[in-house]
């Protein structure tokens, strides 16, 4: 039996381990921290009892990935009796996704709030008259094609497009900068909706290809909402867990993989350039090196968990009917703050879930958790730059406070060492790095059996798992088994 050994136990690490078990592949998962997750994690850290998500926590890629879905559609066709490996865990991913009444919400100053709704329509009607039909036409054809589209997105890097059409469509405002894209809007909603929806790329709103986030976003909202997990994050982590261990894989939390030992056949890392370095040493070659060392990491994050004993107590009232509320205000705003992630009225990505998600705090008690983008590796505390945002917006929100938990970028990394400086997405999505990352050949590495796996490869960051599948999948062909 060929073995692998798999470094990471994130969703791309899982996701790869699950993919070379399948197939016959004897495999053990090695994991740094004590419980499986990466930055797909849950735990109490202001307060006993309120549960918050350490990095992902809202899931539209992840409700459409092919692969998470591929696992459902193999427990369905299992035998019910082997669906279940012990009390917690199943074979596949029945997930409890939790569908707020609108995935997201854009306070704006005049006390109202642009709300982006589950329909095209609904959404378009709450934008200033001039822009309706432009967003419908934008967003119609996407939103009704978008599974479809997801499915482009995460495919391989190299295939013929199975809907070339819409591609061609996606394509045509993906290759704008945002602000390009947002200008094509006349009023003041419009514009501020999707410049926030844009910044959800890390990159300065002027930079080219960064409309491509603000429009795959509207389209998931639209095509297949902004769903959350009840319990939190760890539900699909501890999911993949359990499906692997199910299929008689192995894994060994608490094991810090310092260097790289090759024995196995293959070798799949979830991590991203900077740790591959480290961990293989000097059996790179030098050319390879260079590249991995070139390597951009994008902007950093600096976030703040709350346990509150109330929900935010927002001006515009609409905000509750969403788990996520971008914090920023006008277009023009939201761009100068991305433009060098330092102004001292930043975006802050906002998420409150235990207004859908009863599990996650005591009985009347809530949670929720704010970050902004800095520079990557800052040191500078943007504590109160934070909540002097969503003050403006929530006026009273300080007396809410019950506890908060504050990490900026050393903090994240430290916990999460894939998080260079902070970075969330596993390196800059700048349009150099959007396709081939972290080089050209992308999985594969120079060293027979190795591999990257992390989302610092295809498709990128976003919790959907397609990295590992994607370089599981080419260990197995290497092997002669895919």
């Amino acid at each position: 039996m060929a073995t692998a050994a798999v470094i990471g136990a994130g969703p791309n690490g899982l996701a790869a381990a699950i993919t070379v078990a399948a197939a016959g592949v004897e495999t053990t998962v090695f994991e740094r921290n004590e419980r499986v997750g990466g930055a797909c994690s849950t735990a109490e850290v202001t307060l006993p009892g309120f549960k918050h998500d350490l990095g992902a926590s809202v899931f539209p890629m992840g409700v459409v990935s092919p692969f998470f879905r591929s696992l459902s559609a193999r427990a369905e066709a299992a035998p019910s009796a082997a669906r279940k490996d012990d009390k917690h865990h199943w074979l596949g991913l029945d997930l409890p996704w939790i569908q707020p009444d609108a995935p997201c919400a854009h306070p704006l100053d005049d006390g109202t709030a642009v709300m982006l709704e589950r329909g095209v329509a609904a959404t378009a009607d709450g934008l200033d008259r001039a822009d309706r039909e432009r967003y419908i036409r934008t967003f119609g054809y996407l939103a009704e094609g978008f599974e479809e589209l997801a499915a482009e997105i995460l495919g391989p890097v190299v295939h013929l497009p199975r809907h070339p059409w819409l591609m061609a469509r996606f394509g045509v405002g993906a290759v704008l900068s945002a602000a390009v894209e947002a200008r094509r809007y006349e009023g003041p909603r419009a514009r501020a909706l999707f410049a926030g929806m844009a910044a959800h790329s890390v990159l300065s709103l002027e930079a080219p290809a960064s409309a491509a986030v603000g429009l795959v976003l509207t389209a998931a909202a639209h095509g297949v909402g902004w769903p959350i997990l009840k319990g939190g994050a760890q539900t699909l982590s501890d999911a993949l867990a359990g499906h692997l261990r199910a299929i008689g894989g192995r894994i060994e939390t608490g094991v810090d993989v310092a260097t790289l030992d090759l024995t196995a056949d293959i070798t799949l890392a979830d991590v991203t350039p900077r740790q591959m370095l480290r961990m293989a040493g000097g059996a790179l070659p030098d050319g390879y090196r260079k590249q991995l060392e070139g390597f951009q990491y994008g902007a950093g994050a600096f976030k703040v968990d709350y346990a509150l004993s109330e929900p935010i107590p927002w001006t515009a009232k609409e905000c509750r009917r969403s788990a996520t509320v971008h914090v920023c205000g006008s277009f023009e705003e939201v761009v100068a703050s991305e433009r060098t992630f330092a102004t001292d009225k930043p975006f802050v990505l906002l998420v409150q879930p235990s207004l859908f998600d009863e599990t996650r705090a005591p009985a009347g008690k809530h949670t929720a958790w704010a970050y902004c983008h800095v520079p990557n590796g800052s040191s500078v505390d943007r504590l109160g730059d934070i909540e002097r945002q969503i003050e403006r917006f929530a006026p009273g929100f300080a007396e809410c406070v019950l506890a908060r938990s504050v990490m900026g970028p050393t903090g994240l990394e430290k916990w999460d060492s894939n998080l260079v400086g902070g970075d969330f997405s596993g390196g800059g999505m700048q349009l150099k790095q959007l396709v081939f990352r972290p080089t050209p050949s992308l999985y594969r590495t120079p060293v027979k059996g190795l591999y990257l796996c992390g989302a610092s490869t295809p498709p990128g960051g976003g919790v959907h798992g397609m990295a590992g599948f994607h370089a599981g999948q080419m260990a197995l062909r290497d092997l002669g088994l895919g």
